[in-house]
């Protein structure tokens, strides 16, 4: 892997950093939020913050905490995929395999991280967000009459419960706290030393702004118990920034790079009228001015958050708000990523030539055929390949070499099928097979 040009590493642009700070103070004012904070991670570095505050005196900064609601939910994810990783459990697993829930109806561990367990969207009341958590001091008891509201695996349908049960499911595998585990295998490594399940000054207050003037009126913070796994963390811009740049490229002390991939692969159908969103695993999937985004939102009484990171831009927008609502914040957190990738578009990497060569390898590169359809086959580092059709669109495909000799398919129509070479007398390679399509050297051969 080359060095990204050290461009990348450093601040954005006098005229780019006005463009953010433009957007974060036009969400702020239109928005009518006490505070509104951002910030922007490249190549994995906090690049850029800024806050707008209707307060007196110091304004908040990455250091500051806000409640960031249901992002949460991702970092419950990622101790689930730890635990998958570990061997202690199977996605496919149902609940029921390692907890007596039977409120849960059967559903599978994938079925939770996706919000397609069937579950009911809230806890038993009165309303969980707003109440101690004291009031629902076991599992079972954030369970109203109607549990299940439709069958498990069929459609996505938001659960907060599900993820209470997602972060019980942690507590009865690593026999601890699911805050205590949090803490121990990732906020620790990712050194996140400013996320905790309870509030550190400094903080910004919770805060309703009335809906026909301009008053605050102030919101609760109460500890959700059961129900944290939905929901509780506080976090600042800064440890944020730690987390996207985590969720882009992974950390083995953490979760690896393809567990953290899978997390942002389309889990179910988009709701009708809504494919632009959709949900992975514990993870939020939304396409926006033609930028595929992955992170989470998140509420609570008085706050709003989110984190998009974009892969393919190499960036990352985190906005922070102590507003029950008003502030568009997931659409400031991705214009926060457009406004960089628009006005700093990264230097591409220069081309360098293969340091070596496998004869054998670079005779089966060129031209083949699938029938009367031309194909390019490329070879690319690690003994890789790349087949792409001749003209036009079509089923192209990158190809993992492995140990036996053959390539498993990356991407595109072929993603995990085997591509090998099937050889003739004497060795000669005489036709490609890729999952039983046959190419050749010569149209029909």
């Amino acid at each position: 892997m080359t060095t990204p040009d050290a461009d990348e590493f450093a601040e954005p642009l006098p005229a780019t950093r006005r463009a953010l700070l433009r957007r974060l103070a036009r969400g702020q004012a239109e928005g009518r939020a006490p505070s509104l904070v951002g910030a922007v991670v490249r190549e994995g570095q906090l690049v850029w913050t800024g806050s707008r505050s209707s307060g007196e005196g110091s304004a908040p900064d990455a250091d500051t905490q806000y409640r960031i609601g249901s992002l949460t939910k991702t970092f419950v994810a990622v101790l689930v995929m730890r635990l998958r990783d570990e061997g202690l459990l199977d996605l496919g697993d149902p609940l029921a395999k390692h907890m007596d829930v039977p409120e849960a109806g059967g559903a599978t561990v994938a079925q939770l991280l996706a919000h397609t367990s069937g579950l009911a969207a809230e806890a038993r009341g009165p309303w969980w967000e707003r109440t101690p958590g004291a009031l629902r001091p076991e599992t079972a008891d954030i369970f109203g009459e109607r549990p299940l509201i439709h069958p498990a695996g069929r459609r996505h349908h938001y659960s907060n419960p599900g993820f209470a049960l997602l972060g019980a499911l942690v507590e009865r595998l690593r026999g601890a706290p699911w805050g205590e585990v949090l803490a121990r295998e990732v906020l620790e490594p990712l050194a996140m030393g400013r996320t905790s399940l309870e509030p550190r000054a400094p903080h910004a207050g919770g805060w309703a702004v009335h809906p026909w003037a301009d008053v605050l009126l102030p919101e609760p913070a109460e500890d959700t118990g059961r129900m944290g796994p939905a929901g509780q963390l506080w976090s600042t811009a800064g440890d944020l920034a730690r987390f996207a740049a985590f969720l882009l490229d992974g950390d083995e002390r953490v979760l690896g790079a393809e567990s953290l991939a899978e997390m942002r692969v389309p889990a179910v159908a988009p709701e009708e009228g809504d494919w632009d969103g959709g949900y992975g695993l514990g993870t939020q999937l939304v396409r926006t001015g033609g930028r595929f985004l992955y992170g989470h939102t998140g509420s609570m009484p008085g706050f709003l958050a989110t984190l998009w990171v974009s892969a393919e831009d190499r960036l990352a927008g985190i906005a922070l708000a102590n507003a029950t609502a008003g502030p568009a914040i997931g659409s400031i957190a991705a214009d926060l990523i457009r406004i960089v990738a628009e006005h700093e578009p990264p230097i591409p990497e220069p081309w360098r030539p293969l340091t070596e060569v496998d004869p054998a390898l670079l005779a089966l590169t060129g031209p083949w055929y699938w029938g009367p359809r031309a194909y390019h086959l490329r070879l690319r580092a690690d003994r890789g390949l790349e087949l792409s059709p001749a003209t036009g669109g079509g089923r192209a495909s990158r190809f993992r070499a492995e140990p036996d000799g053959t390539w498993t398919g990356l991407d595109g129509y072929y993603a995990g099928e085997t591509l090998r070479v099937v050889e003739g007398e004497g060795g000669a390679p005489v036709h490609l097979d890729l999952g039983t399509f046959v190419f050749t050297r010569e149209p029909y051969a």
